[in-house]
């Protein structure tokens, strides 16, 4: 009997202390959070359609995007200052200086974490412009991508003193040479890795006349820029090689790209332009490596002013509305055609 009793308790004890364990580990199972290989793929979320920014008179002219840090990098014609976006509509000035008078351009040169900001004086910012500097001021200040430190400010209208300057846009080639349009002299600037200043293209055929001339720049990859004039929308190829044996990309008579402001390679055979006065995202598309070209699909934007246009990701494009100088707001909008 003494024995049968110990096997009876030594059950109950085992019995209770598995209750306990049970009881235990539902109250963690509550309090602790579910994990699953679901939870460590969730997708990101889809990148918006439209952000817009609620900041007075900033009137943004170039706009990148930071892949690593998920942030647009915007200019400010009417302020100077760099400043980054986020999705949220968060505005956060990432770099300033009493130089910057007008910031124009940008390019983000994400393999050597430069960011190239051209620099300009067309009378926008009324605190910071001079009789000195008033359509004379062409220059790019170089900043670290990551913490907004400035590299250098390279002058580039003393390159060509007694001239109007006005530099619009950066390219940037695989050894890191940057290329500079200048809108008011038919100007194409070369700034080297070591930041050495040079006239890459100087040619009448390049002027705007009274206009703005050349505006937006790209390079590709096989060895030439594409260059835009906004006065009559030419197209200009320019080999890297011999800059003097430019050539103009022949459009259709009926396309036409005047207006043509920041471009975007979006591929090789791709081109996207945006055209200010057209109100529109034009893409261009080239079958013999930009001997021709013809445009094949138009977003329209409206009456917002457009200016330049970003890639985000490899199907998705951003084009900047700065709407008026002094709007209240501006605005990223993604590209559909």
């Amino acid at each position: 009997m003494r024995y049968s009793s110990l096997l009876s308790e030594v059950g109950s004890l085992a019995v209770s202390r598995f209750l306990r364990l049970a009881a235990l580990s539902l109250l963690l199972g509550g309090l602790l959070p579910a994990c699953s290989d679901d939870d460590e793929n969730e997708p990101e979320a889809a990148a918006p359609a439209k952000i817009t920014v609620p900041q007075q008179a900033l009137h943004p002219e170039g706009i990148q995007y930071d892949e690593s840090r998920k942030h647009f990098l915007v200019s400010s014609r009417t302020q100077g200052k760099i400043g980054t976006v986020k999705d949220d509509s968060t505005y956060t000035v990432f770099a300033d200086d009493p130089r910057l008078i007008s910031t124009i351009g940008l390019n983000l040169d994400a393999t050597r974490q430069r960011l190239l900001v051209a620099v300009s004086d067309n009378g926008a910012n009324t605190t910071r412009s001079t009789s000195a500097t008033l359509r004379q001021l062409a220059a790019v200040a170089i900043y670290n991508s990551t913490n907004g430190s400035l590299i250098r400010y390279v002058d580039l209208g003393g390159l060509r003193s007694g001239q109007n300057h006005f530099a619009n846009d950066i390219a940037v080639d695989a050894q890191g040479n940057a290329y500079i349009t200048d809108s008011l002299s038919p100007i194409i600037y070369k700034v080297d890795a070591q930041g050495n200043a040079s006239i890459f293209l100087e040619n009448a055929q390049l002027s705007g006349g009274t206009g703005f001339g050349l505006n937006g720049i790209v390079f590709h990859p096989d060895g030439y820029l594409l260059v835009a004039k906004a006065n009559d929308g030419t197209l200009f190829k320019v080999p890297v090689s011999n800059p003097a044996s430019f050539t103009k990309v022949t459009v259709p008579a009926t396309q036409s790209l005047t207006g043509a402001d920041g471009l975007l390679l979006f591929d090789a055979q791709t081109l996207l332009l945006v055209s200010g006065s057209q109100a529109r995202v034009l893409r261009l598309t080239s079958t013999d490596a930009w001997v021709t070209a013809g445009v094949n699909g138009t977003f329209i934007t409206g009456a917002v002013s457009p200016t330049t246009i970003t890639r985000r990701s490899p199907s998705d494009a951003y084009v900047l509305y700065p709407y008026q100088a002094t709007s209240p707001r501006f605005a990223i909008v993604k590209v559909g055609f």
